[in-house]
C-alpha cells in the first residue's frame, strides 16, 4: 500500500507529463482494439454480402471465380447455362425457389444483369435483410430497368429516364444497343453490397438487345430489329442465362443438391456453399487487415518506448527524490519496485482510457460507418484476443519500467546528493 501510494503521489506530482504519456499509451491501445472491431465488422460485412442463399450455381470452373462474377460482379464466367437446365432445377422438388443471373453488358461502367421477380423477393444481405425500394417499381416489361442506389446517385438518373445498354463490359461504350433503349422505372435503397453497383433488367430484356447480334457484332443494315418489332412478340425467348441462386425446401437438401447439381451429366455446373466460399475468399485477402494489425502493434511499442523514456529522462530531475527515498531507509529494491509501478499504473490508465476512446468513438461513429461505408461496426464486449492484447500491453509496461528501475538500482546514496554543476 506504501509503494502504491508513493507511485500515486509521484504521478500526480508530475501531472502534464504523466497526463500525456498516459494518453500516447490510450491512444495506442484505442488504435489496437479500434482495428480488431474493425476487422471483425469487414468480415461480417463481406460474410454477409448475400444472406439466406443456400447454393450459387454457375457453368463448371473454379469457385471463387464463380462467386466473384455472380455475388461480386467482377470478371466474367467461362460460359453459359442454357435456360433449360436452369428451369429444370428450379423445378426440382428439393429447391423451393432460384434467382436467375444474366451477366455480359453494362451501362458507363457498371454491369448490367438480367433477372426476374424473384430477385426482388428472394434476395437477401447482411443477416437477412430484403432488397427494397427507394423509389418505384420492379422491372416487369422487356424495357424496364431498376437501379442500383449507388448508379442512380453518380449518374444522376430518375424515374422515366432513358439509358443504353453497352455490349460488353466497358465504361466508354463503342458497341452500344440505342436501338433499344431502356426505361427507369425503379431505384433500389443502399444495401452497401455489390447490387448498389449494379443495373436491373429483365431476362427478357437482355434476350431482346441481342436479336441479331448472335455473331458477336452489331447485325448488317437492313437486318436491324427494333423495340417495336420486340413488343411485337408475344413472346420473347430466352436461351440462356450465366448463374443462378438456389433456396433449398429445407437446409437438409442443401449438400444433397449441391453434389447433385456438380455432377450432373446434363451440363458441366459448379455448384458453391456460399458462406464457405466467402470464408474463402476471405482467407485470400484477409493480408490487408493483418497488415493492419502489425501497424497498430507497432504503433503501441512506440507509445511504451514514449513512456520508457518519459520515466528514464525523468530520474536525472528525481535523484534527488531517490536519494531522500533512500536516506529513509527504502532500499534498492523498494525503488525498482516503486518505478516499475509507476510504469505499470501508467500502462494499466492508458489501456482503461483507450478502451474507452473506442466505446465512445464507436457510439459516435457507428450510424456514419453504416450511412457512408455500409460498415457494421458492432459495439461489444470485449473478446478474448481484445483482452489478450490489453494484457500485453500492460505487462509491457511493467517491463519497460524495468529500464529505468535498474538505473536507479545502480545509483549511490551520495549521488542524489550532490550538487551537480
Amino acid at each position: 500500500m506504501l509503494l502504491l501510494h508513493l507511485a500515486r503521489k509521484s504521478l500526480t506530482n508530475r501531472l502534464l507529463t504523466t497526463s500525456l504519456t498516459a494518453l500516447s499509451i490510450a491512444f495506442s491501445v484505442a488504435l489496437l482494439v479500434g482495428v480488431e472491431n474493425v476487422r471483425t465488422g469487414m468480415r461480417e460485412s463481406f460474410s454477409n454480402t448475400v444472406s439466406g442463399t443456400d447454393l450459387v450455381v454457375g457453368s463448371r470452373g473454379g469457385t471463387i471465380q464463380l462467386m466473384l462474377y455472380a455475388v461480386f460482379g467482377m470478371g466474367s464466367p467461362v460460359a453459359n447455362i442454357s435456360h433449360d437446365t436452369w428451369k429444370e432445377w428450379d423445378e426440382h422438388p428439393a429447391v423451393s425457389w432460384t434467382i436467375p443471373y444474366a451477366l455480359g453488358d453494362s451501362h458507363r461502367g457498371f454491369r448490367v444483369i438480367g433477372t426476374n421477380d424473384s430477385f426482388y423477393e428472394h434476395y437477401k444481405y447482411r443477416g437477412g435483410q430484403p432488397i427494397a425500394f427507394a423509389e418505384g417499381r420492379a422491372a416487369q416489361s422487356v424495357f424496364d430497368v431498376v437501379l442500383g442506389a449507388q448508379v442512380a446517385e453518380r449518374l444522376g438518373y430518375v424515374l422515366g429516364d432513358r439509358i443504353s445498354v453497352t455490349h460488353g463490359m466497358s465504361a466508354v461504350g463503342f458497341m452500344n444497343h440505342d436501338e433499344m433503349p431502356f426505361e427507369v422505372v425503379g431505384v433500389l435503397e443502399k444495401t452497401f453490397t455489390p447490387v448498389d453497383r449494379a443495373i436491373y433488367v429483365t431476362l427478357e430484356g437482355v434476350t431482346a438487345i441481342h436479336m441479331g447480334w448472335e455473331s458477336g457484332g452489331p447485325p448488317m443494315p437492313g437486318d436491324e430489329i427494333s423495340a417495336a418489332d420486340v413488343l411485337a412478340m408475344e413472346e420473347v425467348p430466352v436461351s440462356q442465362i450465366t448463374s443462378f441462386f438456389l433456396g433449398a425446401e429445407s437446409r437438409a437438401y442443401t449438400l444433397q443438391l449441391q453434389r447433385d447439381i456438380s455432377t450432373s451429366e446434363d451440363e458441366p455446373l459448379t455448384a458453391v456453399i456460399p458462406g464457405v466460399a466467402l470464408s474463402e475468399m476471405w482467407r485470400g485477402i484477409g493480408y490487408a487487415e493483418d497488415g493492419l494489425l502489425v501497424i497498430s502493434g507497432f504503433v503501441v511499442l512506440v507509445g511504451l518506448l514514449g513512456m520508457l523514456v518519459s520515466i528514464y529522462t525523468s530520474l536525472d530531475a528525481r535523484r534527488r527524490e531517490m536519494a531522500i527515498l533512500r536516506a529513509l531507509g527504502a532500499g534498492p529494491r523498494r525503488i525498482v519496485s516503486l518505478l516499475v509501478l509507476e510504469a505499470g499504473t501508467l500502462s494499466i490508465i492508458g489501456a482503461l482510457l483507450g478502451v474507452a476512446f473506442v466505446y465512445v468513438g464507436l457510439a459516435a461513429l457507428q450510424p456514419w460507418l453504416e450511412g457512408q461505408f455500409g460498415l457494421q461496426v458492432p459495439i461489444q464486449a470485449l473478446d478474448g484476443m481484445q483482452l489478450m492484447y490489453i494484457g500485453t500491453v500492460i505487462a509491457l509496461g511493467f517491463v519497460a519500467g524495468l529500464v529505468p528501475a535498474l538505473k536507479a538500482y545502480r545509483t549511490a546514496l551520495h549521488d542524489g546528493l550532490s550538487v551537480r554543476i
